[in-house]
């Protein structure tokens, strides 16, 4: 018998969240499947919630009968304010309340490495250092983070946010020699999330088992995360193509890589 009658699945036509989609499937007698969009091929186990997060009513509707939601949804990068503000501020706050409204007790969160981007990458942070976005991106992850934070004290509602390092088929330069999650790993701690008897008010890193380690996740321990990929194996082609960055550079000093390096989103707009 799956653990859960009912999950959600924000984001699920997404790079993860297609992932997600299928990954996840044991653990529930259904799985919603929300985007903008209609789905093709729904499998037998899925059915879908087409709405905009930004539509409070339609946001709160597809939260109904579930159990748990896995909110992957929202802006995927640094993006103009006003996008920021109603896809991932205004529809996270959405989904809590759909949440709080229609009895959902677990939410998993996508944060990102982006909510502490601009700490120093030699500072070796865990946890629970003090948040340092590095874009718009970033305080919406905050924001969230924080969100979460007030719906398990207030009303029990248990969240994982998980900051997602860099989760793509395989790195793309030397920053993902370290920040490296694969999508397999990302499933796996999703489901961790999912599965773990308490899990409260969690933060935790989403990264592989990569040889270079940058960040202490040990405060992330009781979900029971056990990441089986790593990056070593795309090391000599991603080091052979991709020049060696200057160390002075904020993409190579601050976790955040590149994205602190950005301006913000909305100069230039007429």
């Amino acid at each position: 018998m799956p653990p859960y009658k009912r999950i959600l699945i924000t984001g699920a036509a997404g790079r993860l969240g297609s992932h997600l989609r299928t990954g996840l499937a044991p653990l529930a007698e259904k799985i919603r499947l929300a985007g903008r969009h209609p789905f093709e091929n729904l499998a037998p186990n899925e059915e879908e919630a087409v709405f905009d997060l930004s539509d409070m009513e339609a946001t709160i509707a597809a939260t109904k009968d579930c159990d748990a939601i896995v909110h992957f949804g929202g802006a995927s990068l640094e993006s103009p304010w006003q996008t920021i503000l109603d896809s991932s501020i205004r529809g996270s706050y959405h989904i809590y309340e759909g949440a709080r409204k229609n009895g959902a007790k677990r939410v998993i969160y996508a944060s990102s490495v982006h909510a502490i981007g601009f700490h120093d990458i030699e500072s070796h942070i865990g946890v629970d250092a003090p948040v340092r976005p590095d874009s718009l991106y970033g305080v919406s992850k905050n924001f969230v983070e924080s969100l979460s934070r007030l719906y398990w004290d207030k009303f029990g509602i248990e969240t994982a946010c998980l900051r997602i390092f860099s989760s793509f088929p395989e790195p793309t330069d030397r920053r993902m020699l370290w920040s490296y999650l694969s999508f397999a790993d990302c499933v796996r701690l999703v489901e961790a999330s999912l599965t773990a008897p308490r899990v409260g008010h969690t933060i935790s890193f989403g990264i592989s088992d990569n040889t270079v380690k940058m960040v202490d996740n040990s405060g992330a321990n009781h979900l029971g995360f056990v990441p089986l990929d790593n990056s070593e194996s795309f090391r000599a082609s991603v080091e052979a193509r991709t020049p060696v960055p200057d160390p002075k550079a904020p993409s190579v000093k601050f976790l955040g890589g590149w994205f602190c390096e950005l301006g913000h989103p909305d100069d230039g707009k007429k």
